[in-house]
């Protein structure tokens, strides 16, 4: 002896009218088991420190003071001396012409 569907049907809305859940008869991906998961934003940002000030920071806060910045000196120095010696990046192409030109193998 069959039970039938609509029994059945009516069963599973008791069920989850009792157990808290999502009468989905049909079988579609609702993407409940994501949505019931706890938020991981305030956990993310408490894992990451807070951003300090940097050097860019303190100099765009006060452009009349006479500040050095020594590691942004040596960068440039290092990348100068890097293109002196034929090392340095290659210049940007400015046209599409220029790019497909230079780029093609032949």
């Amino acid at each position: 002896m069959a039970v039938p569907r609509s029994r059945i049907l009516d069963l599973m809305k008791v069920q989850c009218r009792i157990f808290s859940t999502i009468f989905n008869p049909a079988n579609e991906r609702l993407g409940n088991k994501v949505l019931r998961q706890r938020l991981r934003g305030p956990a993310l940002a408490a894992y990451y420190p807070r951003r300090v000030a940097t050097f860019k920071d303190l100099k765009a806060l006060y452009p009349e003071a006479e500040m050095y910045d020594t590691e942004e000196e040596d960068r440039l120095e290092h990348i100068q001396i890097a293109k002196s010696r034929g090392k340095g990046a290659p210049k940007k192409k400015r046209t599409a012409a220029e790019s497909t030109l230079k780029g093609k193998k032949r």
